[in-house]
């Protein structure tokens, strides 16, 4: 009796391994189940998604892809929320606590994203470069990926960059040197101060930082709705 039971789950088990891999033709494991998920970072709490804006109510909120200005010049996501996995979230606040000091402040463009969202990314993009390979995945479809910018806080504006978010210019590669001083020396003090506190910046876009222990964190794709 025992060992038909055992069978019986064994069965469904790689039932419903091989149709999430039917549903991923990278045959990469992409979790999808919010239940499961759930159950994952009750036992393991660094794996939650937590919501930003909750966390670091300071926090500024651009979502670009919750509206159409955006590389793709359509709405992606149905709300325009930022989730990151916690121990993201705990360096954050760390960041914005001392840009406070400096008369600085973090704004959000992009999180988390989940994996079907890269998928999208990856079939339109022109320039293969800015956006994450669906056979690899993105750090932001494992919730340790940040695209964010700095205000000023007695302005509430931005600070001067490079170029816009999500631009696909040269210009926007953390280390071009053809730039204004101004625009260089802040782009380097966000940098400078991401990279102090666990994060990491990419060769091609001084927005996007990831955090240094992502390899720790599954590859989601659970929308926005469901967290």
């Amino acid at each position: 009796m025992k060992k038909s039971i055992i069978l019986f789950f064994l069965a469904i088990s790689l039932s419903s391994c091989a149709q999430k891999n039917a549903q991923n033709p990278y045959g990469l494991t992409i979790i999808n189940d919010y239940s499961a998920y759930r159950a994952d970072y009750k036992i393991h709490p660094n794996n939650e998604l937590i919501e930003i804006k909750k966390a670091i109510p300071s926090i500024v909120l651009d979502i670009r892809y919750a509206t159409k200005d955006n590389f793709m010049n359509q709405v992606m996501y149905n709300q325009a929320r930022a989730f990151a996995r916690k121990p993201v979230i705990d360096q954050l606040k760390k960041i914005q606590a001392a840009l406070k000091t400096k008369g600085y402040g973090l704004k959000i463009f992009d999180a988390y994203r989940p994996y079907a969202i890269t998928i999208a990314f990856w079939e339109k993009a022109s320039d293969k470069a800015f956006v994450a390979n669906p056979a690899k995945g993105s750090k932001h479809n494992r919730g340790c990926a940040i695209d964010l910018t700095l205000i000023n806080l007695k302005t509430g504006k931005d600070v001067p960059m490079p170029t816009p978010y999500d631009s696909f210019a040269p210009e926007a590669a953390p280390h071009f040197q053809n730039l204004p001083k101004e625009i260089i020396k802040n782009r380097d003090f966000l940098i400078s101060t991401m990279q102090a506190n666990g994060f990491k910046v990419i060769n091609n876009e001084w927005w996007h930082f990831d955090f240094n222990s992502w390899q720790d964190y599954d590859l989601m794709d659970i929308p926005f709705e469901k967290l």
